[in-house]
């Protein structure tokens, strides 16, 4: 005689599978095309400026070879105005470039969740105050403001990358009030406020997890805006002349473009491809964090 078995769950009884939020979106990420090739391309940019150095040990600053050397079979991306290796410069400023975005987009989340949190949260006066303080650096020029810091404070890659992250974080900041707005007057904030949760709670663990998608797409487009921004201020001579990177290798070779034009094409290039894959890579987390677009 069998003895009787267990009842199932209603989970097993429907053979229905659990799926974690968070591999439920790795996986719409992953099989959206515009995704996975920003992310493919932006993967290969990264590993080219972590091990190509290693691979090719061959200091960017040294001369290596006659200017205006063409690329050959001895200089595969030729060598600029000085005689210094194409390839080179590009291996390893691709480092700092990268560094400055990554870094630069992560100051301007943290002023800008801030700034848009508290003034989201507790409204009036606050609201008003910060959203003055906001409207006034949205109304600077960002680029004309960021050369002005780095002038007073010095050209190194710190004060670039902090002026970057400064002039930068203001549509963030809307963006986070837009959402805690919404947010907190949802029933299950308003729970968690009458059962005695405190501010810090409610806005830490309560209301900025479920604020999150449409921030982390916007952090991705702040990637791209900081690389962009470092290219101009070292196309107008404004970079650390101490270390190489792509905006400079543009800024440096910018007069003389007619006699060697790869040496401004090969930086301008790999910052439009890494602009590009970071674009990419926020359209396909933007399908896979959107339920409305889910079904495309």
């Amino acid at each position: 005689m069998s003895l009787p078995h267990a009842p199932a769950r209603p989970d097993e009884a429907l053979n229905v599978t659990r799926i974690s939020p968070l591999r439920e979106t790795l996986g719409l990420f992953l099989r959206n095309p515009t995704g996975l090739i920003g992310f493919c391309l932006f993967l290969i940019i990264l590993l080219a400026t972590l091990i190509g150095p290693l691979l090719y040990p061959l200091d960017p600053f040294d001369i290596a070879g006659a200017p205006f050397n063409a690329p050959d079979s001895e200089y595969w991306l030729g060598t600029d105005y000085l005689g210094r290796d194409i390839l080179a410069g590009l291996l390893v400023g691709g480092r700092a470039t990268l560094a400055v975005g990554a870094v630069a987009a992560l100051i301007t989340l943290l002023i800008g969740i801030t700034m848009g949190a508290l003034s989201g949260y507790f409204g009036n006066p606050l609201d008003t105050v910060l959203m003055k303080i906001t409207e006034f650096f949205q109304v600077l020029p960002t680029l004309l403001f960021a050369m002005v810091l780095v002038t007073l404070f010095g050209a190194s890659l710190e004060t670039i990358t902090i002026a970057i992250g400064v002039v930068s974080w203001t549509s963030v900041a809307r963006l986070t009030r837009a959402e805690f707005l919404r947010i907190r007057e949802l029933d299950y904030v308003k729970a968690v406020t009458a059962a005695g949760g405190g501010n810090g709670y409610t806005i830490t663990r309560v209301i900025l997890p479920n604020a999150l998608p449409p921030i982390i797409v916007s952090a991705t487009f702040a990637i791209g805006v900081a690389i962009l921004f470092e290219g101009g201020l070292s196309f107008l001579g404004l970079g650390d002349p101490n270390v190489m990177s792509w905006g400079m290798m543009i800024g440096q070779n910018r007069n003389y473009v007619l006699d060697a034009w790869w040496a401004v094409l090969v930086p301008g290039s790999a910052i439009f491809l890494a602009v590009l894959s970071i674009s990419l890579i926020g359209d396909g987390i933007n399908d896979a964090l959107n339920p409305r677009l889910r079904k495309r």
